[in-house]
């Protein structure tokens, strides 16, 4: 399942909508979050996400950012269990696709497996079926976003007893995940995990876990062909007035690894945002790598 970034409630119902929910199909199958904390306005959304043709609605209750708590949302939702029970109950009153919780294991000091396990247990009662955990706890105050995915330790045991608790609901561990050699104890733990940053900044990795975990072994992606293919994307958004900067800039990672990734992904750093910016940017880029040097083989790591 492929999770869109957080899009809050206000956005939708006073923003630009048709451009917040737009998607691919071929992003199928497709979650998008909603950050809210408005039984009724997350409903309305909810119908919105649902008719645009996503496959689910996730409830973020996990950000800490301070610009996402002033809105009431977002991480310090896990102390209101109650109220992120009546959110998910409204929301699946008024859709039929899945509405699934994004969460951390708990708040500042309220960081007991005893204080995650209530909000746990309220919510599923309230009839959630599935949890995306990010195995640590969130700072409100005195990190910022960036610090709180790094600073505060992984507490995997929290979502491998919760399971244990809970075997009837579906958890899914998010956070650390960087490396091939991770994925065993969570997956044999646990019903799946999420890859977040990793994937964004190496996006080969998830055809790499997919190898792994179905023991093919088979050759990487040509990443040359997939950046042609991207090029013929690229080139239809700036046909429709998208300018190059917010399809281009999910390239940076493509290449990691290779000989000359740096220099391609300085070139287009410093590039995509000018107001001329075209595929010959992307070309230019690509000139910069190395790719006779380079022999692509699928990991094996055991």
């Amino acid at each position: 399942m492929l999770y869109s970034e957080m899009v809050t409630t206000g956005a939708l119902i006073h923003g630009d909508a048709a451009r917040l929910l737009k998607h691919s199909a071929m992003d199928a199958p497709c979650a998008l979050q909603l950050g809210g904390s408005n039984p009724d306005e997350l409903a309305l959304c909810a119908r919105m996400v649902e008719a645009a043709g996503y496959q689910e609605v996730n409830l973020n209750v996990g950000c800490p950012s301070d610009r996402v708590q002033s809105g009431g949302i977002g991480a310090c939702l896990m102390a209101s269990p109650d109220l992120v029970a009546e959110c998910v109950h409204k929301m699946q009153q008024n859709i039929a696709i899945p509405v699934t919780v994004k969460s951390r294991i708990g708040i500042d000091d309220k960081d007991s497996y005893e204080f995650f396990s209530r909000f746990v247990n309220r919510v599923a009662d309230a009839g959630c079926k599935v949890f995306i955990i990010h195995a640590r706890k969130a700072f409100l105050e005195g990190l910022s976003p960036k610090e709180n995915r790094q600073i505060p330790p992984l507490r995997y045991d929290y979502v491998y007893k919760i399971k244990q608790d809970r075997p009837d609901s579906v958890f899914i561990l998010n956070g650390g995940i960087k490396r091939l050699n991770q994925i065993c104890e969570p997956l044999r733990k646990t019903d799946g995990i999420m890859v977040g940053r990793e994937a964004y900044h190496n996006p080969c990795f998830v055809s790499e876990l997919t190898s792994q975990i179905l023991d093919t072994h088979s050759e990487q992606p040509d990443r040359f062909a997939i950046l042609e293919q991207y090029q013929d994307y690229l080139a239809r958004e700036l046909a429709s007035g998208e300018p190059l900067q917010h399809g281009a800039r999910h390239l940076l990672g493509l290449f990691q690894g290779m000989p000359g990734a740096k220099k391609y992904r300085r070139y287009l750093s410093e590039h995509i945002y000018a107001p001329n910016a075209g595929i010959d940017t992307i070309t230019q880029a690509a000139n910069l790598l190395h790719r006779t040097d380079f022999i692509e083989q699928a990991p094996h790591v055991k």
